[in-house]
């Protein structure tokens, strides 16, 4: 099987990482080969890209990792989701006519998690100060960098809400959106990046932490603003193809990853990523799953605990599924991006998966002032519902679509991966997962396999929608047992970047970055 397409991949036995943008992964190896470590090089990429690219991350956003090297018994998971602010009514948004969460203004705003996210990945794992790995940010905060096309056409779409923002000027130069190539610099970013530096405090409660309250109209006070986002949490975990993968738990949607293999990998699909029963048997393992997520998905400190990986759920899920045609799954109650994906492994093994995000874009549409800070809109990931677990309700974290992964085999790290793309995480996964351990593709062959996406999960009919590039011979066979099919751009740019790297069982990393995004890079050293 080929694909003639140039795959950016990196290979060696030293460090590599991946990151959506090259002046990201440069910054992670950077710091690598400077003496910081794959938590330190996933610090530096995620704030580069935060910097470099805040249509698809930043600063006033949340952030989940996992963790697995040399010294950690199995890999460890950091859950830094804000949570909702103690002005978070949901009579008063129901009594102004809403009955879903809007997505953006202050409702939308959680608490940014991100910065408690790195403090608790670097005091624990770190072997460089925070400082130094935020040094590639903040030098290119204040040098400037250029403006790549997607930055560029996002500031141009949004530029009607943004632009009364205070930390718009930089933004704008001249007034107007940034062209591709053309200079930016962001010296207020630069000054809140240094305040993170100093302290966590420095950030939550004087420079950033200030500006917060005001701009939210006090739905999120100081007081919450005071309180750690993160905690390090129990992963999931499944067995597939004969390794281990883990994920997030709740209030994560990561489960629907694991779940969706662990049903595809007991339906005796075949193990050809161009036949029509391996589309059908993926895309309807992840159907009979994800229906029900909206209803489900809540934060476990605030509704009951639920084992997303029930073995006898996973069962009757897999035995409802006719291999000769599309399921109706049952339509669950109703309820209610911008992400970057990074990850890294270290000369000595360890490996990080790191996904951080404003949501929608840039998020709110809301700045801290004039700080550079862009507030992220994870609060639409809530509902309105009264009574549910995962209503807006002071404290709670929401719904959340972040969903990295990592897999071991044995005691060793076999692969990190993971991607954008918002609700449709899990789908992209799934179908990277199942090209490189149940179909045996190499990560580059995997990358370009054609993808598809289901864009409404609660639809009980199937409507997929497929690259351009699909065999039409898959797409009628497919509209045969009863899929509705779409068909997009032949390489879909929203439909990742999915970044991989593969360790050998002898020590060799293979990182491979997604041709669908041009600013995407691997590298090794």
């Amino acid at each position: 099987m080929t694909y003639p397409v140039p795959v950016r991949t990196a290979r060696g036995f030293g460090a590599v990482a991946v990151a959506p943008h090259e002046l990201s992964t440069l910054a992670a190896i950077e710091i690598m080969t400077g003496g910081g470590n794959a938590v330190d090089g996933a610090i530096a990429a995620n704030a580069v890209q935060g910097t470099v690219a805040p249509e698809t991350c930043g600063i006033g956003g949340d952030l989940f990792a996992l963790v697995y090297g040399p010294g950690i018994d199995s890999p460890v998971c950091l859950n830094s989701s804000g949570r909702a602010g103690s002005g978070a009514n949901p009579g008063a948004l129901r009594a102004t006519g809403h009955t879903t969460m809007p997505l953006d203004g202050p409702p939308a705003v959680t608490v940014p998690g991100c910065v408690d996210g790195w403090y608790a990945l670097s005091e624990r794992y770190g072997s460089l100060s925070l400082a130094e790995a935020l040094r590639p940010a903040i030098r290119l905060a204040e040098s400037g960098f250029p403006a790549s096309r997607e930055l560029s056409e996002a500031w141009a779409a949004h530029a009607t809400r943004l632009l009364s923002q205070a930390s718009a000027p930089p933004m704008f130069p001249n007034g107007r959106p940034p062209g591709v190539g053309e200079r930016i610099s962001r010296p207020f970013l630069a000054e809140s990046l240094r305040s993170v530096a100093d302290s966590r405090d420095a950030f939550y409660l004087d420079r950033v932490g200030t500006a917060i309250p005001e701009a939210t109209g006090n739905l999120i006070t100081p007081e919450d603003l005071a309180r750690c986002q993160a905690r390090w949490v129990e992963p999931l975990s499944a067995e597939l193809f004969g390794m281990t993968a883990w994920t997030a738990p709740p209030n994560s949607q990561g489960y629907l990853t694991l779940a969706s293999l662990s049903i595809f990998g007991k339906l005796d699909a075949t193990g050809d990523p161009e036949h029509p029963d391996y589309w059908h048997a993926l895309i309807e393992a992840y159907r009979s799953m994800a229906w029900e997520r909206d209803h489900l998905l809540h934060d476990p400190d605030t509704g009951p605990r639920l084992a997303m990986l029930d073995p006898e759920k996973l069962a009757e899920r897999r035995n409802r599924i006719d291999p000769a045609a599309a399921g109706s799954w049952r339509r669950p109650i109703p309820a209610a991006g911008g992400t970057a994906y990074m990850c890294a492994v270290d000369r000595d093994g360890m490996g990080v998966s790191l996904i951080q995000s404003n949501f929608h874009g840039i998020g709110s549409g809301l700045s801290a002032g004039r700080t550079g800070v862009w507030l992220h809109n994870r609060g639409a990931g809530f509902n309105l519902i009264p009574g549910h677990p995962n209503e807006w309700r002071p404290g709670r974290r929401p719904l959340h679509t972040l969903s990295p992964t990592i897999w071991t085999e044995g005691n060793r790290l076999a692969l990190v991966l993971g991607t954008r793309g918002g609700h449709q995480q899990p789908q992209l996964l799934s179908q990277m997962g199942a090209h490189l351990h149940h179909a045996g593709l190499e990560p580059g062959i995997a990358q370009t396999v054609p993808r598809w996406i289901i864009q409404d999960i609660n639809a009980s009919s199937s409507a997929v929608v497929v690259e351009g590039r699909t065999d039409s011979r898959v797409i009628d066979a497919l509209r045969t047992r009863g899929h509705g099919i779409g068909v997009h751009a032949p390489w879909e740019p929203g439909w990742g970047p999915v970044s991989v790297i593969a360790v050998s069982a002898g020590g060799l990393r293979e990182a491979v970055a997604d041709p669908r995004v041009e600013t995407a890079l691997a590298l090794s050293c």
